[in-house]
């Protein structure tokens, strides 16, 4: 009969499958909820909750975002008008010729990816939704071109729904106004819609946008001109 294996105090045994540690929860700094909630009260009073791209309904909002991609939302203006006369539904813009919306959405910049997307984009939505943009974030996000940014940003101005989009701006003033610590989007996303109201959510990210183009500057933010000066912990003012 054979020996009984010695027992092991504290030691994994061999072969056996390593324990998946949990991921540390997510933290936002101190004060990070009372800066939220002075945020969301000024903005609101200093910006609109709107996007500044161009569009009649969620289709063309969906089209425009995509093309937002690397450049201005002006750029897009410019060049949506023309694209929607030639191509008003995702039926359309689905059968379109390439060559077609290449010159149309040229001065948008990555034109030829940009124009592979879009077409896609039309396809799945008639193949898969009857030709109409779905009002749900797991459907958005499985379109061509369509990230969760983009289907945050679809979902709050297009549907009037809860959707945090998280850009360059709201990465940057997030982390500078002490609302996260984190440069990820999705974990910015997650701190900051626990501190928000879901009604909040959209208006918070459009405005922060705003804020982030007009005033919160990347490189020489204009601290004498915020409203947010005498709470937020990157004031080049405090102290002074």
């Amino acid at each position: 009969m054979p020996a009984n294996p010695p027992l092991t105090v504290g030691r994994r045994p061999a072969g056996a499958p390593r324990k998946k540690r949990r991921p540390p929860p997510l933290r936002a700094p101190r004060g990070a909820r009372e800066r939220a909630e002075l945020s969301v009260q000024r903005l609101s009073g200093m910006y609109p909750a709107a996007c500044e791209l161009d569009f009649r309904n969620p289709f063309e909002l969906t089209i425009a975002t995509i093309l937002s991609a690397q450049t201005t939302d002006r750029a897009v203006n410019a060049a949506s008008p023309a694209l929607f006369a030639s191509y008003p539904t995702a039926h359309a813009l689905a059968a379109a010729d390439p060559a077609k919306v290449e010159l149309i959405v040229k001065s948008t910049g990555f034109f030829r990816a940009k124009t592979r997307s879009i077409i896609a984009c039309a396809q799945h939505l008639v193949a898969r939704f009857d030709g109409e943009v779905p009002p749900r974030l797991e459907d958005l996000v499985t379109l061509p071109g369509i990230g969760r940014k983009t289907a945050n940003v679809i979902l709050g101005v297009a549907f009037h729904l809860p959707g945090f989009a998280v850009d360059t701006h709201v990465i940057r003033l997030s982390n500078r106004l002490g609302l996260a610590g984190t440069r990820d989007p999705e974990k910015i996303e997650r701190i900051v819609t626990r501190m928000v109201p879901p009604e909040e959510w959209a208006g918070l990210s459009l405005r922060l946008i705003l804020h982030g183009r007009r005033v919160c500057d990347s490189r020489r933010p204009r601290c004498e001109e915020c409203l947010l000066n005498d709470y937020c912990p990157s004031s080049l003012l405090r102290g002074t």
